[in-house]
Order: structure tokens, then C-alpha cells, then sequence
């Protein structure tokens, strides 16, 4: 569903993005680890549309993205660092208000069936955003993507912030929707829960993809040790 092809991005002559090859098949979940500054949200920000590749090509689903074209979005959803949804609405109002935006229409019972997938307790499904943890913004979040149907979810920094039991729970949303066959390409300084919630993992330096490893092959303790010696 995802690839780069000889991808690169440069800034008035700095190279944020330096001939980057990668792909993430339907049910893989690709983490990105590296520095601020390494290249993880360029990659992020070039499959959304967000910016213009300086030369290659991404591709989504075969169709190649071009900033503003509306043909490739329709398979993504993405989840920033924070969730910007609406405070001064419940958690079932902003699902409906972006499943509408994206085309799809539900009824209320199927509202809360999505809220309720994501782990969002019932009790909290009528209550206004405003007053929500982190971890319950990202289930919000993730809410919309299964609204949309979103066959790619890009993720940058999502477990940010995230206490150690909305990490543990966040983990297990992503490897279900892996298992649905979404296709998830993740940017992460999290060490241990790429190795956790990732099919693959890949170390970024100074915009270039140095590693990419089967996170079946490694542990967290070697991951570590291999990402210092490469930043």
C-alpha cells in the first residue's frame, strides 16, 4: 500500500530526505526510529500530501501523491502527536462530524460500536473532548480511521506523553488494526514499543534509511545498542 521510490526532500539546499526506498505491505507496521531531525516526519508529511517531493516518487496504493490531490487521501488517516479534534464536542460528535467529512454517514449505535473497538469506555463516549487524557484522544482518533475505512494510518510520535498503561493499550489498537490488513507506517522515538507493536523497523540518520530489520529478529536490548551506534 505505501512506498517510497528514491525519495528525497531538500530546504533551500539542506537535505531533509536523502533517497529514501521503503514499502509497507497491507497488515505490516513499519516504526521509523531516529533523531529530532533524522527525516521521520518529512516521510510522514510526503505520503499525507502535506509537501513535494525534491525528486522520486510515494506511492499509495499504486497512485502516486501530489500535494492537494484528493485521489490518494481517501485510503489515510493520520494521527499526529496530539489529536486535534474539538473540545467543545463529545467524542461521538467528533466521530461523526469527520466520518461525514470523509464521506461516511452512521448512525449512533454505530458511532459508539467504533468508540467502543478503540477501548473508549461507554461512559465516556457522550462526554466533551475537552476533559480527555491523551490516551483517550488517540482512541478517538484511532475511531476515525476505522470510521473511514482507511486502508493506511500514518502515525507521528503517537505514544508522545502516553503513561505506561495507555501505552500498553495503544499497542494493542495497532496490532488489531494490523491484523485487519491496514497498513501502518509509524514515526517513533520509542525503542521498546517499536519492537513491540512493529512487524518492522527502520533507523533513520541525517535523512537516510540506515537499517531495516524484521522486529522479530531483534530485541529491544539490540535495538537499542544498534540505533545509539547509528545516530
Amino acid at each position: 500500500m505505501l512506498q517510497a521510490i528514491s525519495l528525497s526532500k531538500n530546504y533551500q539546499g539542506n537535505i531533509a530526505l536523502d533517497n529514501l526506498n521503503l514499502q509497507v505491505k497491507p497488515g505490516e507496521v513499519f516504526c521509523l526510529l531516529g533523531q529530532n531531525g533524522a527525516g521521520k516526519t518529512t516521510t510522514i508529511n510526503l505520503f499525507l500530501g502535506f509537501i513535494a517531493p525534491t525528486s522520486g516518487k510515494v506511492l499509495i496504493n499504486n497512485s502516486e501523491v501530489r500535494p492537494g490531490a484528493a485521489d490518494t487521501r481517501k485510503y489515510l488517516a493520520y494521527i499526529p502527536e496530539v489529536v486535534m479534534l474539538y473540545g467543545n464536542l463529545s467524542a461521538i460528535d467528533n466521530l461523526d462530524y469527520f466520518s461525514r467529512l470523509a464521506g461516511f454517514i452512521y448512525d449512533k449505535n454505530h458511532l459508539s460500536g467504533f468508540l467502543s473497538q478503540c477501548g473508549l469506555q461507554m461512559d465516556a463516549h457522550q462526554k466533551h473532548l475537552a476533559g480527555f487524557s491523551k490516551g483517550m484522544r488517540q482512541k478517538v482518533g484511532i475511531a476515525i480511521a476505522l470510521a473511514k475505512n482507511a486502508d493506511v494510518i500514518l502515525m507521528d510520535e503517537p505514544t508522545s506523553g502516553l503513561d505506561p498503561k495507555a501505552t500498553d493499550e495503544f499497542t494493542e489498537l495497532v496490532k488489531k488494526l494490523g491484523s485487519q490488513g491496514k497498513s501502518i507506517l509509524m514515526a517513533t522515538h520509542d525503542i521498546f514499543n517499536a519492537v513491540n507493536v512493529g512487524t518492522h523497523i527502520g533507523i533513520m540518520r541525517k535523512g537516510q534509511l540506515i537499517h531495516t530489520l524484521n522486529a522479530s529478529d531483534i530485541n529491544a536490548n539490540d535495538l537499542q545498542k544498534l540505533y545509539l551506534q547509528t545516530i
